[in-house]
């Protein structure tokens, strides 16, 4: 761990370790890869805001799906902090000098953090998004209350979906995208954001799944295709799906149901299981009154997420391109030396 003394004297990490730790959390997942966060650090705390600027106004037009982006990115930040001997703390409150400005976090030494904390910092660098088919979630009795646990934390329900929606859901898939087919707002942005990739942003064509293989899971968001390739051509999906709710549809909410889905996807890593992120489903209002009569917990849904066992010899997911840190990170202010006993603890 290393510091300085903040400009009230309280320990914070330093400029080079706020750096190398938002380089590490940007593998946050986000919508269509948009990265659509920015921070900004003081000498004393770290500012999340979000970026308006990287909205998808036809997918997302309320920006939901882009404060949820950014929650993940601030799960991925605390983790990767408190892997390095760093308590955060979370202010999520709104500041209406700042309405882009969605967290601010201060910073305490942390000598002794869980063991389970190093296991997820080092998921952060692991998880994919996998379009393709999966197995049965093995173990899944065994980790589904801790998965609940890590989604009750940020209060946010997780419900298991029952197997017998499965065609509903992929009828629903196919339906939506026929429909947003004819929006060319819509269609636009698929196509710029998914499919081909500057090296920095978005998705690229090998991380999407060919017709034949999008066939064999079905639930999802129509991409455009993939290469023609036959990665598990044996087995269809079988994948469980998950859905987060919140209790309200706000900013505040939006941004816990990011924590909570960071803290899904890396515990799902942790246990050698895969998944992979579907907003789709929760974008048009039909979507998510039908999820709603699929749950049995009251709240509102914002994500499903499928989790799944890949095979041994699975082909796994090259990882998608990362914006430079220096596109996200801003250093203001400046901090005093760290004294000598504080230097690279």
């Amino acid at each position: 761990m290393s510091g300085d003394e903040g400009v009230r004297g309280r320990p914070v990490p330093d400029p080079a370790t706020i750096t190398a730790m938002v380089e590490v959390a940007a593998r946050a997942p986000s919508l269509h890869n948009t990265q659509p966060w920015r921070w900004r650090f003081d000498g004393r705390r770290l500012f999340l805001y979000a970026g308006a600027e990287r909205q998808l106004t036809s997918t997302d037009p309320l920006g939901r799906q882009l404060v949820i982006s950014c929650g993940a990115m601030l799960h991925h930040v605390r983790t990767v902090f408190a892997d390095h001997g760093w308590h955060t703390d979370i202010l999520h409150v709104p500041d209406e000098r700042h309405p882009d400005r969605l967290a601010a976090i201060e910073f305490r030494p942390w000598s002794n953090p869980p063991a389970s904390i190093r296991a997820l910092a080092r998921a952060v660098e692991h998880r994919r998004t996998d379009r393709l088919a999966l197995h049965e979630p093995h173990g899944w009795a065994e980790l589904l209350p801790g998965l609940r646990a890590l989604a009750a934390a940020q209060y946010v329900r997780l419900d298991v979906l029952d197997e017998s929606v499965r065609p509903q859901l992929a009828a629903l898939s196919r339906e939506f995208a026929t429909l947003r087919g004819h929006d060319m707002f819509y269609d636009t942005e698929l196509h710029w954001w998914a499919g081909h990739s500057d090296g920095q942003e978005g998705i690229p064509r090998t991380a999407l799944a060919s017709e034949a293989e999008f066939a064999r899971v079905g639930v999802g968001r129509v991409f455009p295709p993939g290469p023609r390739t036959a990665h598990r051509d044996r087995f269809a999906d079988r994948a469980r799906l998950v859905v987060l709710s919140a209790v309200r549809d706000s900013v505040p909410q939006w941004v816990r149901v990011g924590e909570a889905l960071s803290a899904v996807l890396l515990g799902c890593t942790v246990a050698g299981l895969a998944t992979c992120t579907l907003t789709n489903i929760t974008e048009l209002p039909a979507g998510r009154d039908l999820l709603t009569g699929m749950i049995s917990s009251p709240g509102i849904p914002q994500v499903v997420v499928r989790i799944g066992t890949p095979p041994a010899d699975a082909h796994i997911p090259p990882p998608t391109p990362r914006r430079p840190v220096a596109d996200i990170l801003t250093l203001t202010g400046r901090a005093a030396p760290a004294p000598p006993d504080r230097q690279n603890r």
